[in-house]
């Protein structure tokens, strides 16, 4: 006995060394991640209180680690003391390098690598690896010299240094004090940069803790609101603004489906013939507003949709639904929940839905989708072809002559440039006098942000920044970002050639176009967590009869709604009584309100955030909206119950949707999808 007892006296004074060697492992690994990104992106100031939160998060995460590794130390030890510091070496430097890994991603996309990873296909992964350009330099010279520092640390030092039991005891005891009590992760609540409180993340915990929440949703859908409010919450919006509730016709087998309420709000600003307008609809990709048009905070990157908002309808408040490309299409032309990793995600498990495409489709109209890129990304042509789409033109129906984007390191190309897009839409767009609805999603704006002409448009960046009067400060801070800018640049040169040669065609003049992105690029730092999702929406064309700018709050699921409910008081279109749209419409309020209640998924496996009025929900927290979309943290319970529990609804009606896989009746669906 007494020969077992100094055993474990010994075991837990090398499993102390070793936990002290890993933590000063962490504290390398944390100063190399700010490093890391400060030479890549700046800054980042302060840099002590990111470094210390940081280093906390690191401590945090080792100490809910620490059960784990004592038990399996020591009882490795019992057996073979070489074999258990062998075995803590081996877990600590493959821990360390899945955390360089992580730093790297984060430092690429400026977002941490959540389970989102787990709902795309390895097609997709493979195409956004490539796109990344494969492992770089940076990454393996630290992965040597990590291994290096891990062996002398994790190895040598506690041969070295002998702890004794009277401060190995205590230390343990904090650690697992702290994994029971103690919070998972701090935050140091930077309402100037979501960059900046990301950067304080420990990259690894946050992967696995929503990769555990990926593959156990039960565990995240536990009902956090249950002991602070009693009862529904109805919708209520501020300042006077009324809100619109849905008149839900059978929430047990149709969870979303309801009557058709979206009001015409469209008609009154057009001209429209007897014949049907055409309608185009643009998603850039990347396109936020913290860069586009007038009173970007990051500057005006858009010379020229700047111009056009001022012809057009222009929504300087809008928002994507999703943090990605995987949420646009079903967001914009179905107005559809998200399901559990993004709609389109459920591939041929859809369930029977109508949409502004197969409506549309339904009362005469030709649709197309054209891409650059492979539609087969985030499954799009398998939804469109749900959506009865009449023609996908992607990458594989670019003919010879045509020029694809710059490769990257690793000979990925994404595809075709959006001026390369935009002429292969005019070389096949149909002559016929039959309305269309054409859908584009452009790509050049996309990571890696390789583009063709890139010095003339490194060099048009360097021209806008003076015509921006930026000082030398900000213009060496916008540098860390210049072939984002320049790719933006090259965007806007692009639907400016496309606007121009669409004025020459006889059907322009009948023709109505939505601008709008897909979400915020996330590579440029974000300020807050709606900057994500804040992007602008232009209606243009030759139709208007009056412009107008609307500082409300509206989103991509409100577009469908509008545009059905605009033709339906015109032309009598033949549209279904009972809809499943997540949208109410377009807000036409000049002034900054919001009278919607919506969710928002921020990756594929992260439905976190919820607006009502001018609140927004992220997790547990509870900010103000500001009306330059600005954050303010607020604390008021009251205001946590009513968005938790409309966020709940929202989330059981999501849940029960794919418990019963139906979103609307089949004789509704029969009725009016295009035969």
């Amino acid at each position: 006995m007494r020969k077992f007892i100094t055993t474990i006296r010994s075991a837990v004074n090398g499993f102390a060394a070793r936990m002290i060697a890993l933590v000063l492992l962490l504290a390398a690994l944390r100063i190399y991640e700010l490093t890391f990104n400060g030479l890549a992106h700046g800054g980042p100031h302060p840099f002590f209180s990111i470094l210390v939160f940081g280093w906390a998060n690191d401590i945090l995460w080792l100490s809910l680690l620490s059960p784990f590794l004592l038990l399996l130390y020591v009882l490795l030890y019992l057996f073979s003391k070489k074999a258990a510091a062998i075995l803590f070496t081996v877990i600590g430097i493959l821990l360390g390098l899945i955390q360089i890994s992580l730093i790297q991603y984060f430092s690429t996309t400026l977002a941490p690598l959540g389970g989102d990873l787990w709902g795309y296909s390895m097609n997709d992964i493979h195409q956004t690896m490539g796109a990344a350009g494969g492992v770089p330099v940076s990454a393996i010279i630290a992965f040597l010299l990590f291994v290096g520092l891990g062996l002398f640390l994790l190895w040598r030092v506690p041969q070295k240094v002998h702890i004794r039991l009277l401060f190995a005891l205590p230390l343990l005891i904090l650690l697992l004090l702290l994994a029971w009590t103690g919070p998972q992760q701090l935050s140091p609540g930077f309402t100037d940069s979501e960059y900046k409180n990301n950067l304080t993340l420990n990259k690894l915990q946050f992967f696995t803790n929503s990769s555990f929440h990926h593959f156990f949703p039960s565990f995240a859908d536990l009902d956090i609101y249950a002991d602070s409010y009693s009862g529904d919450y109805e919708s209520e919006a501020k300042a006077g603004a009324k809100a619109v509730v849905f008149q839900y016709v059978d929430e047990t087998n149709y969870p979303f489906l309801h009557t058709a309420q979206a009001p015409d709000v469209l008609s009154s600003f057009l001209d429209l013939d007897t014949q049907k307008p055409n309608i185009v609809i643009l998603l850039v990709e990347g396109l936020g507003r913290a860069f586009a048009c007038s009173g970007g905070y990051l500057g005006n990157f858009t010379p020229f949709l700047d111009s056009l908002s001022g012809q057009s309808l222009y929504w300087e408040n809008c928002m994507s639904e999703g943090g990605r490309t995987f949420a646009v299409l079903p967001s914009v032309i179905g107005s559809l929940p998200f399901a559990k990793n993004g709609f389109c995600a459920l591939a041929e498990n859809q369930p029977n839905h109508l949409s502004l495409l197969s409506l549309l489709k339904h009362n005469g109209y030709q649709t197309a989708f054209y891409y650059g890129g492979d539609a087969h990304f985030d499954l799009m042509d398998t939804y469109l072809k749900h959506d009865a789409i009449g023609k996908i033109n992607d990458i594989q129906s670019f003919p010879s002559g045509y020029v694809k984007m710059p490769t990257s390191s690793s000979g990925f190309t994404w595809g075709y440039g959006d001026k390369e897009l935009f002429r292969h839409y005019f070389e096949t767009l149909s002559g016929s006098t039959q309305p269309y609805l054409n859908v584009m999603l452009t790509v050049s704006t996309h990571n890696p942000f390789l583009i063709n002409e890139e010095d003339t448009y490194l060099g048009r960046f360097e021209s806008r920044m003076n015509e921006l009067k930026f000082d030398d400060d900000r213009k060496q801070e916008a540098r860390n970002y210049k072939n984002q800018f320049a790719s933006i640049l090259y965007t806007d040169d692009a639907l400016r050639g496309f606007f121009a040669a669409y004025s020459k065609r006889p059907d322009f003049h009948n023709t109505i176009f939505l601008i709008t992105g897909d979400h915020r690029m996330p590579e440029i730092p974000m300020a807050n967590k709606i900057d994500r999702y804040h992007v602008p929406l232009i209606i243009y064309s030759p139709l208007l009869r009056r412009t107008a700018k609307f500082s409300s709050i509206s989103t991509h699921f409100d577009i469908t709604p509008s545009l059905l409910a605009m033709l339906k008081a015109k032309y009598a279109i033949d549209l279904p009584s009972l809809v499943t749209w997540m949208g109410t419409g377009l807000d036409t309020t000049r002034a900054f309100q919001n009278v919607h209640d919506y969710p928002f998924m921020q990756t594929k496996n992260d439905i976190v955030d919820f607006i009502n009025a001018t609140d927004m929900l992220n997790q547990n927290s509870v900010f103000m909206i500001g009306p330059d979309m600005g954050l303010t943290p607020d604390n008021d319970q009251p205001v946590l119950s009513r968005l938790g529990s409309l966020f709940d609804q929202f989330k059981q009606r999501n849940n029960k949707m794919l418990s019963t896989g139906k979103l609307m009746p089949d004789s509704l669906y029969e009725r009016y999808f295009p035969k």
